[in-house]
């Protein structure tokens, strides 16, 4: 299973959706990087989080399900 790497915001209640879906998964981000906190990722991805980035680069942005997830850390 791929480490990845958990970009959120602040009081968002869709990084929570997701955290929640983690948690439901017992599934734990290699990392944890906040938008609010980064100029260069809130440059990139803006309000358009949660995503989720590999370490290959391949990146899953919300909407996804279990499924999706999944499928995304094989």
């Amino acid at each position: 299973m791929h480490v990845f790497e958990f970009i959120r915001r602040e009081h968002c209640a869709l990084c929570d959706m997701a955290q929640a879906m983690f948690d439901e998964l017992q599934l734990t981000p290699g990392s944890q990087r906040y938008v609010d906190d980064d100029e260069a990722l809130e440059a990139r991805y803006g309000w358009h989080v949660p995503v989720l980035r590999r370490a290959d680069g391949a990146e899953l942005r919300w909407p996804f399900d279990p499924v999706a997830l999944k499928a995304f850390l094989r």
